[in-house]
């Protein structure tokens, strides 16, 4: 699409909610209009209300949130208040209303694992169209086609994979590299993202894969398939939660004879215990993206191996794309 094509100000509204409004900012930037006023009251027994501040009838109404717990909001409280503001847009008109979500919360949640187990990735995209959204935009969901076959209304997922392959190109230099995908599960993405880093800097990658079993919440296997000697190991996963499925990957590498590895993830969770596991001798350097802020971290000395890389420009253009009639496809190839 051309860079003459600009949005019209008055056809389109972007709100971001309390905890996303920052990134909200960004994101309304990259589109190129303000972000939209809205008011959040909160009342004394602990229930709230959210509405626009300014109306968007027949307009496209896109509203951003992320849904990561935090002190003082968990990821229920977030998604609660997106979904009360999402019916809130579609009751005062909108003539098109998308929901931007960046970290969807329980998206891991997307089958049963046990006898009985709720497959909560399916409740909460019934949630969503419950209040009439017509389009659901996330980025590096767990399981791209669970997410689709969760949802009834338009999916549009995005990938991180040109920021982190920019990001490498520079640490890399003239080594040879390979890309691991920390278990059998995420081999797509880490060929997705390989083909990527392959295509930007101009010479082969190589690819590898490290066993994972999991049981109890305990991961364990340390079984490494690839050559990954004397180059720069990159992992890819979606997320980073705890560390452990980065800090496991990364020994092998490193028994396996690497000469540096390093980790990107979409999804910088970064819960108890990841400080240590990326703080880990085997773990050059991480990369993550602002969808979660490092807040648990903020204040360790392992956040000086993290680089915290933004994805809001990303969101804005796929969301001028969309309004406008343009192509995800060649955003996501460009």
């Amino acid at each position: 699409m051309s860079d003459a094509a600009r949005v019209d100000p008055d056809s389109i509204r972007v709100f971001g909610l309390k905890g996303t409004t920052a990134f909200a900012e960004r994101v309304a930037d990259a589109v190129g209009v303000p972000l939209s006023r809205h008011e959040e009251r909160e009342f004394e027994d602990g229930e709230h209300k959210a509405r626009p501040m300014v109306s968007v009838r027949d307009r496209d109404a896109y509203v951003v949130h992320s849904l990561y717990g935090e002190p003082g909001a968990s990821p229920n409280d977030k998604l609660c208040r997106l979904l009360f503001f999402l019916g809130a847009v579609r009751d005062a008109g909108a003539r098109r209303v998308t929901a931007v979500v960046p970290y969807l919360c329980y998206a891991r949640k997307d089958r049963r694992t046990k006898s009985w187990d709720p497959v909560t990735t399916r409740y909460v995209a019934t949630f969503f169209e419950a209040v009439g959204i017509d389009r659901l935009v996330t980025i590096e969901a767990h399981s791209v086609q669970a997410l689709e076959n969760a949802f009834r209304c338009r999916v549009e997922h995005l990938e991180a994979h040109a920021a982190f392959s920019r990001h490498l190109a520079a640490v890399i230099g003239g080594a040879r590299a390979v890309v691991v995908s920390p278990d059998v599960g995420g081999a797509k993405r880490a060929e997705a993202f390989r083909e990527r880093l392959e295509r930007d800097i101009g010479r082969p990658v190589a690819s590898a894969f490290v066993e994972k079993k999991r049981s109890e919440g305990v991961v364990s296997g340390n079984l490494l398939v690839g050559d990954v000697n004397d180059r720069v190991a990159v992992i890819v996963d979606d997320m980073i939660g705890s560390g452990t499925t980065v800090q496991r990957a990364a020994r092998a590498c490193r028994t396996g004879g690497a000469r540096a590895v390093h980790a990107v993830a979409t999804h910088g969770l970064f819960l108890p215990g990841a400080s240590e596991a990326v703080g880990d001798a085997s773990v050059d350097g991480v990369a993550v993206t602002d969808t979660v802020p490092p807040y648990r971290i903020e204040s360790d000395p392992v956040l000086g191996k993290v680089t915290v890389l933004t994805v809001a420009p990303l969101i804005g253009e796929a969301i001028r794309r969309l309004h406008l009639g343009g192509s995800l496809v060649d955003l996501l190839r460009s």
